[in-house]
């Protein structure tokens, strides 16, 4: 088996996640429900971890081995901010994600994790697989729902375009993988992350951005 194929068999499990960069900041979205198979474990899953107020991560794949992976990740920020009394840089984080997956690449950890974040060089949003591959996107979804999802990030989204213009677009994306990805459903998450923070959008504002022509 190639491994191409193991890393199919390993993330696409299920979930929707979805990471952008925009002008101002990024957004890191995904779907709630989580399953085993044709089974759903739990409706209202945690599938985007703030690291920082300034980071961000997604994650998708073997629930226990992404949280490892947050955990890890969280310390070290926060180890980072106590040693140099600054904020850990998007791609210093992103780095290291890439070297714990590559050091458990025999015995892989089985999830796929974007992570997103604003610094002084502006906004990132990078793309690791279970082996430590690296990658920098300007909007990227991964999980069993993210062809749904592409679909309309690649018809609407634009590079450039601001949180506020990209918001509805991210809201349409996660929604339509929600409707026809059977492991994709039941509620779902959009993160901003800018200049003033990391902030999480209420029920109401999710529900206004489906409303919204884009």
């Amino acid at each position: 088996m190639s491994q191409n194929n193991v890393t199919n068999q390993l993330i696409l499990k299920g979930t929707t996640t979805i990471g952008v960069v925009c002008k101002d900041g990024v957004i890191l979205a995904s779907d709630t429900r989580v399953t085993m198979g044709f089974y759903v474990a739990h409706k209202f899953g945690k599938k985007v971890y703030k690291i920082d107020d300034h980071l961000g991560m997604t994650i998708a794949g073997t629930v226990a081995d992404a949280q490892k992976v947050v955990d890890i990740l969280i310390a070290n920020a926060q180890l980072y901010r106590i040693n140099l009394n600054r904020p850990i840089p998007v791609s210093s984080a992103a780095r290291l994600v890439a070297n714990l997956l590559f050091q458990n690449r025999y015995i892989p950890l089985a999830t796929q994790v974007l992570v997103g974040g604003i610094d002084d060089t502006g906004p990132h949003v990078y793309n690791l697989d279970p082996y430590g591959s690296l990658n920098e996107e300007k909007s990227v979804s991964t999980g069993s729902g993210s062809p749904l999802a592409y679909g309309i990030i690649e018809d609407k989204y634009r590079e450039g375009m601001s949180i506020s213009e990209t918001l509805p677009i991210i809201a349409k994306a996660v929604n339509a993988a929600m409707k026809r990805d059977v492991a994709s459903g039941n509620s779902y998450n959009i993160i901003v992350i800018n200049e003033q923070g990391y902030k999480e959008l209420t029920a109401e504002e999710k529900s206004s951005l489906l409303k919204v022509g884009c």
